[in-house]
Order: C-alpha cells, then structure tokens, then sequence
C-alpha cells in the first residue's frame, strides 16, 4: 500500500486482514455507499460499555482512517499478546468494553480524493460540473453527490441549511435536500441506533481540539471526559456554539449522551502522512483516557 494515500480498497484490505490474523475481531457491513461500496465496522472487546468511533466522513480526511486502523491494530495485538496498551490491562479491555471502529464513512469520496476523477467514472460529468470545472479534488469534503455526510443529522437540520446558505451541491457545506438523504449518513444512524452506543468519537482533520457539547443536552459528564482527553492529547477542549446538524450533535440530541468530535492535526486538509505518528500517540492517549475515565 502507497502511504501518501488510503483507499477504499486499502481499507477493506486491511480490515480483512485484521480479522483473519485475530479472529476475536468482529466485522460487519453498517451499509453501503451511493455507489454500492461498503461501510465497514469493527468491533474489539465484548463488554457492555459501547464506545463507537468513527473516520472519514470528509473524503479529504482519510488520515483518519489511517488512524482509526491503526488503534484496532494496537487494541487487537495488545490483547493477543496479553500486554497492556498505554499502561492498561488490554484483557480487561476486551471484557469491559465494545469498541466499534468505522474507518471510512465515506468511501466514495475518499475514492475520489485519493484516486481523482477518471475518464470512465459513472459522475464524472455531474462532478465536474459541481466542482467547477476542475479536475482537482484535493479540497472536497462532500459525498460523490455533493452532499457534506456531517451535515446530514435530524439536529436542527433546517438552521444549519440558513447558516451554510449553499445553494446545492458542490465539495463542501452543502447538507442535502432533507436530512438523512444519502444513504451514507441513513445506514450510520440507524446502525447507531441498531447498537445504542454509550459514547460516540467522530475523528476529523484538523486543529486539535475536542467539540463536546450541543445546545445544553450534552449530559453533565461529557465536559470532564473532554477536559480528561484533551490533556492527555494535549488537544485543547471546545464549547462550540453555532454548530447543527452534525453527527455528534445528533447523538447528543437524540440520546442525551456524550458525543465527541475530534479534530485531529493541523495544517491544511488533506493532512499529509508525515504527521501521522504523532497524530496517532495523541489519539491513543484520548482514547486510552477516555475508557480509563468511563
């Protein structure tokens, strides 16, 4: 695999190849893209706390999906080892928690990130046309319609419409014509649902920083657990207002529980691979805290 970039493909590849050399792993499909790629998830552990954690719901963030491969690699050969991983008792892990991984929310856009647009795409037309006439897609955060997956939620979907006030589909801020409209962000929030996680961590790119909170039904706790992450991280945790419609936001909104948008790295997206081991010791930190604080 060429480590400037990080397919779709490469990520099945390595799921696979995850399970099939720990078979304590499970893997099941969440859904399925616009253009029928699967959206896969991993879970590690078997107990009853439910943590999800998910990457790549902007095509230009596929680093996070490198990362998120990279903290099942370590949780899984932790325990088959039977040593502990950041200084806690992976077996014990394993027992209390389930920590299910979704690396690529959004394969199709990562695709063409990574990839570009060939002769022969089925949207190359549509695609060209929504992003100006160019063919670089260095800066599209979107789904392969357009569409931005993190703007997509049934949590005050319709002001996050007026305040991104982008008139239709293009690489970035557009949140669809309805909420839940493209079948990305639909099979994430109901395989969200179908598992009724206690905590959810979406991983973004970039500035280092924690979002913990949206509109006060954030739970008393989560503004501890995102102060005990960010200084293990050395991230900085943020109150964000004027945020709607997001994945987290969502889960807060619905459940009442804490939900995290993490903001790996910095610099300009797409981040490159240079800043990936120290993006990753900064996301096993926050990780590691985070279950030892729960």
């Amino acid at each position: 695999m060429d480590i400037s970039s990080y397919t779709p493909a490469a990520c099945e590849a390595d799921l696979d190849g995850l399970a099939a050399v720990y078979p304590f792993l499970h893997l099941e499909q969440v859904g399925t893209s616009v253009l029928g790629k699967p959206i896969h998830a991993c879970r590690f552990g078997e107990g009853d706390c439910r943590i999800h954690l998910n990457a790549a719901f902007h095509a230009n963030e596929w680093i996070t999906s490198l990362l998120a491969i990279a903290l099942l690699k370590d949780l899984a050969a932790s325990y088959d080892e039977g040593r502990p991983i950041g200084g806690m008792d992976s077996r014990q892990l394993y027992q209390r928690f389930s920590v299910w991984v979704v690396p690529m929310v959004n394969p199709d856009g990562v695709e063409l990130v990574v990839e570009g647009l060939s002769d022969c795409h089925p949207w190359r037309e549509q695609l060209l046309d929504m992003n100006g006439g160019s063919t670089s897609f260095q800066d599209w955060k979107a789904n392969i319609r357009g569409v931005d997956l993190n703007d997509q939620f049934p949590a005050y979907w319709e002001e996050e419409c007026a305040r991104r006030a982008v008139a239709g589909p293009g690489p970035r801020d557009f949140p669809g014509e309805r909420p839940l409209s493209e079948p990305e962000a639909a099979a994430i929030a109901a395989w969200t649902q179908k598992h009724d996680f206690d905590i959810v961590l979406a991983l973004h790119t970039q500035g280092q920083e924690i979002y913990w909170n949206y509109r006060d039904y954030e739970p008393p706790a989560a503004e501890g657990l995102a102060q005990a992450m960010a200084q293990a991280s050395g991230y900085e945790a943020i109150k964000l207002t004027d945020s709607d419609a997001g994945y987290k936001d969502w889960f807060i909104y619905t459940f009442g529980r804490p939900g995290f948008t993490i903001e790996a790295g910095m610099g300009v997206n797409p981040l490159p691979v240079t800043q990936l081991e120290g993006m990753y010791a900064e996301l096993k930190a926050l990780m590691l805290q985070l279950l030892h604080n729960v």
